[in-house]
């Protein structure tokens, strides 16, 4: 078993991105979220360094931070400048040998995409709504409505409008090449669960915790289009939908229910290979609980579900964070192992690592 650590003796480097092409406004916003998630680590202990990063190519961010001494609170949803990079970050850490929080990369990746995630849901069994691909200038045969339409490589509800419900052929046929065209992806075409939604956060490893059940509740919404969670849901406060979609936590459930619910997002948490945390998005029609979406990198802000669900089962923010740390600590190979000579010795490999790292320039494939 690791050995237990203190949190002074653990070191957190949280790594979080700033893009420079963001207005004043949205990186004073990322600033204040990473300074109130660092703060509650050191309140908790931990000696904590913010790095900001702010280019594709964030090697010399992390000169100063020896693997083996140090704990990458990994906070990066994406490289300045590259879509859809997060999985780059963990990447690079990796190959510098730093240990970090959260999901690796190659889970990261995986989660990017929505085919090989409803794929992978499928032939595991766990409920999924139905669904089909649709690659530009194909047509598209779906005979159930109501559907949505979804950019297949989006997270975050990019792409998301009322307008993504479809409720008949005109409708489906007009909005699949807005997906094409505005996104440049293939589109995925959905069956639309028109019933109650969950956003469930887990934390673990070996063993799950599943947190209480936080569920958003559409009751305001009479039209079929508008009983959904929008990119304009989370992210524009005054609209509609940022302000009317109430938050039920923890959600009135059956213990039949919440068993059944906690079972399929456990289930969908291993087989996407969700590492410490996650966040999984699920529906419920006809007492079955269809998985919408898994979120191996999910918001942990102050105010968003994950503390939200920690605090209400008694987990301040502090804590949450510290948690998150010390599962990463078990897989440090001197703070979760044995100091001494051992740990001398893998200190020295890590460094021999880290070197070999910093001469391998990242691949085009890569940035």
């Amino acid at each position: 078993m690791p050995v237990e650590k203190a949190p002074e003796k653990i070191p957190v480097v949280l790594l979080y991105n700033i893009d420079p092409e963001w207005t004043t406004a949205e990186k004073e916003e990322v600033i204040d979220y990473s300074t109130q998630l660092g703060h509650a680590l050191i309140e908790e202990g931990h000696p904590t360094v913010f790095v900001p990063v702010v280019a594709a190519d964030f090697d010399h961010h992390l000169h100063a931070f020896d693997p083996a001494e140090h704990i990458i609170f990994n906070w990066c949803e994406a490289l300045p400048g590259v879509l859809h990079s997060e999985w780059l970050v963990a990447k690079r850490l990796e190959m510098l040998g730093f240990t970090f929080t959260g999901a690796d990369s190659e889970a990261l990746a995986l989660a990017q995409d929505k085919f090989r995630v409803k794929a992978l849901l499928d032939s595991a069994g766990i409920p999924t709504p139905g669904w089909q691909i649709c690659y530009e200038g194909e047509s598209v045969v779906c005979d159930r409505f109501p559907a949505i339409i979804k950019p297949m490589n989006e997270h975050c509800s990019a792409g998301i409008t009322r307008e993504s419900v479809v409720l008949n052929r005109e409708e489906l046929n007009a909005r699949i090449p807005f997906v094409w065209k505005n996104y440049d992806q293939p589109a995925i075409v959905e069956d639309f669960i028109d019933g109650r939604e969950f956003h469930v956060s887990v934390w673990g490893n070996e063993t799950l915790t599943v947190l209480p059940v936080a569920e958003m509740d559409f009751s305001f919404f009479k039209n079929v289009k508008d009983r959904l969670c929008t990119f304009d849901s989370k992210f524009i406060p005054g609209s509609q939908h940022y302000e009317k979609i109430e938050t039920l936590l923890p959600a009135p459930l059956s213990d039949e229910e919440k068993q059944g619910l906690e079972k399929v997002c456990c289930d969908a948490y291993r087989v996407l290979g969700c590492r410490d945390y996650a966040r999984i998005d699920v529906r419920l029609r006809d007492n079955t609980f269809y998985v919408l979406d898994v979120n191996p990198n999910a918001d942990i802000s102050i105010d968003a579900s994950m503390a939200c669900a920690a605090e209400a089962a008694g987990v301040n923010y502090g804590q949450m964070g510290s948690l998150i740390v010390r599962m990463a600590v078990s897989r440090h190979p001197v703070f979760g192992h044995e100091s001494g000579r051992q740990a001398q010795s893998k200190k020295k490999n890590m460094k021999d690592r880290r070197s070999r790292a910093r001469k391998a320039s990242p691949t085009e494939d890569e940035i």
